[in-house]
Parts: C-alpha cells; structure tokens; sequence
C-alpha cells in the first residue's frame, strides 16, 4: 500500500455521538421489566453489558410498563432518531472544525424502523443543510450498514475533492423491542441500544494534505485523520436467515431475531474476510495496528478475536463500547473508533481495519491508514 494512497484517498476529519440522557443498568432493567423467568435474568445479566441508553415510555399509575403499539415504536424512532441524529452531527461538526454550512452529501442509515421521508430529508430540515444537498438513505440494511453507508459516502468525496460529505448512523434499537416474554425477544432485549453516530469525510483537493473547504468566512481548513483507503464485503447467502426482521402477527409488530449459532457463522467467515481486504496491498495481518470492530454481542466479538488472532487490547474500544452501551447496531463501530480517536495512540504510518457485521449474513471491512 504506497504512502501516495494515504494523500489522495478520502479521510475521516471528524466523528461524533449521541445518545439519549436515559441510562439503565441491565439488572434496572429485568427490574423495570417485571423478568422474573431466571433463563432470561442470565441472559441479561452475563451479556458483558453494564448499562444502556434506551427511551422508554413513562410507567402506568401501577408501576408497570406499558406495551408501546407499532405506531408509537414508529413515533418513538422518528422523535428520539432526529433529537439524536441531530447531536451526532453537531459533535462531528465540531470535532472536524466545520459547520452546517459546508455540509454538501447526506447520508442516513438507520434499520429501526421504517419512514418516508427518510432521516436525509428530516435533517436537512431540521438543521437547515442547504436544500441542493445531496443526500442518501439506507434502510433496513442491519447492524453493518455504518460500512456500506461509508462505502458511498467515500465514493461521493472521491468524485467531489474538497468537499465535506456525511454519514449519519441513527438506531432508536428501544423502537424495536417486542416485550413477549420469549427468549428470542429476550436475546434482542437484552442486547441493543439507543444512540447515533456521525462521521465526516473528505477528499484532497488534487494536490495537498486533505481538508475541509469551509464557505467564508468558516473555520480554518482541518487536517485529515486516516485515509480510507479500500473497502472489501462477505455475504454468506447459507446464513441469510440468521439475522431477520419479521412481523409478529400475534404481537401486531416487527420483532427482531437473532440465530444462536450466528457468533460462530461471523467467526467463521471473518479470517476470509480480512484476507480478501489485504489482498493486493502487500500488508499482512501483523501490519494491522488498529482495530474497530462492530460491538455485536459478547460471543460475537470473541469469535471474531479467536478467529483472527486479537488480543483482548486489540478490541479495547469494542468491549468498552458493549459494556457501556451494549450493541448500537449500525453507529457502534464509530463509538469505538471515537474512543480510538480520544486515545491520540495511532501514529502517521500505521494502518487499521474497520469492521461490521449483520443480516445477510454479512461481514464489511474498510482498510484505514494514517
């Protein structure tokens, strides 16, 4: 991978998050909850997560908590998801040194529920992005779509130097809760949590470090962080089950479910994964000196450790994020690579592999160097 890739490929120059200012611990939770079934308790309780952020209705006058209809989980995605998109994008904003104003390519992507129009347009409305914005919505794509997003977003900066493009990952994972008292809903349950993730991205102009190109009088330019560099994705058809969004006709909603084996399917597949990422650019796996992985789930993030040989540093940002928001879904691998990102610890050099799971079954992977 020549030195000249990391100058002319598009950069992330900013990351930010959000998520709501309601924090539960898991055992708050089976509290809140009424779980009293013990096989359920230990789900909850040796699932590695310490807290969530969820928004949750007001309790009844009994105590108990009421079982939202499909329409209010679909109000609750649309008014928690642009409260929090909104956050996201200020703190990324910020963190590049950029405003509203040199926003020009929107992304959204989202798998909590479904609205038309999209978050692109409520956003765009709601911060008061130019009208002429370019914008995309990804919809129902699952917990990798953060990397497919960032495929197109990488794209749009490459064919537009210069110019500021975002991603905007928005999962209300609360909006996706079916409260039936089974343990495929107890898994989900047990497992998910609110929040949102920006990340911003430009392309060098045709010589020169990469920068943000403000309108006047805005912020002064901003350096890139690591160039991304190349993108590489695995479908296992075999699994496309796996991981699904059905309807529940009982229930009257979407219910989400999540295969037992699945952990070991990612596992399983992730060593091909990589290897076709690595493929041609002359670097081997040692080369590889970050790594930010999707937070899927305790079992999931040690099959993919085990099968790649991590150690349990390598994955830091990813078992931190876990513990202290559980699984975020598409926006999870950049609260881990915002905690990368706070640590100052990469160095001009050196490379990093972003990483994303999901239904499909699917791995994404995106090759990052600074």
């Amino acid at each position: 991978m020549s030195a000249e890739s990391r100058t002319t490929s598009p950069a992330i120059v900013g990351v930010g998050t959000s998520v709501p200012g309601t924090s539960y611990s898991q055992r708050e939770l089976l509290d809140i909850f009424g779980i009293t079934d013990p096989r359920i308790r230990s789900i909850f309780l040796n699932s590695a997560i310490d807290r969530r952020a969820l928004t949750l209705p007001p309790r009844l006058p009994d105590g108990s908590m009421p079982v939202e209809t499909q329409g209010q989980l679909l109000a609750k995605h649309v008014t928690s998801g642009v409260t929090l998109g909104r956050q996201a994008v200020e703190a990324c904003l910020g963190a590049a040194g950029a405003t509203l104003a040199d926003v020009r390519y929107l992304c959204c992507v989202t798998s909590t529920g479904l609205l038309t129009p999209g978050f692109s347009a409520l956003l765009i409305k709601e911060l008061g992005i130019d009208r002429h914005c370019a914008r995309l919505d990804v919809v129902g794509m699952g917990c990798n779509a953060g990397l497919n997003g960032l495929t197109s977003v990488a794209s749009w900066a490459a064919a537009h130097p210069g110019e500021l493009a975002l991603m905007v990952c928005i999962e209300a994972c609360s909006a996706a809760y079916v409260m039936d008292g089974t343990m495929r809903s107890a898994v989900v349950n047990s497992l998910f949590g609110d929040g949102s993730a920006a990340v911003a991205v430009v392309a060098p102009p045709a010589a020169g470090p990469a920068v943000v190109e403000p309108a006047a009088p805005g912020p002064a330019a901003t350096p890139a962080g690591p160039a991304l560099l190349r993108f590489s994705s695995c479908i296992v058809p075999e699994a496309s089950g796996a991981m699904r969004y059905d309807w529940d006709d009982v229930q009257g909603k979407f219910s989400f479910y999540l295969d037992p084996d699945i952990p070991y399917v990612v596992g399983a597949h992730a060593e091909l994964s990589l290897d076709r990422l690595l493929d041609g650019t002359g670097l081997n796996r040692s080369d590889i000196s970050h790594w930010v992985i999707h937070s899927g789930g305790k079992k999931v993030v040690d099959s993919v450790r085990v099968n790649l040989g991590l150690t349990r540093k390598d994955v830091r940002h990813t078992t931190g994020v876990l513990r202290d928001h559980g699984n975020l879904s598409s926006g999870s691998f950049l609260f881990s690579y915002e905690r990368l990102v706070a640590e100052a610890c990469a160095e001009p050099g050196e490379f990093g592999v972003l990483m994303t799971m999901g239904p499909g079954s699917t791995i994404e992977l995106a090759l990052v160097g600074w």
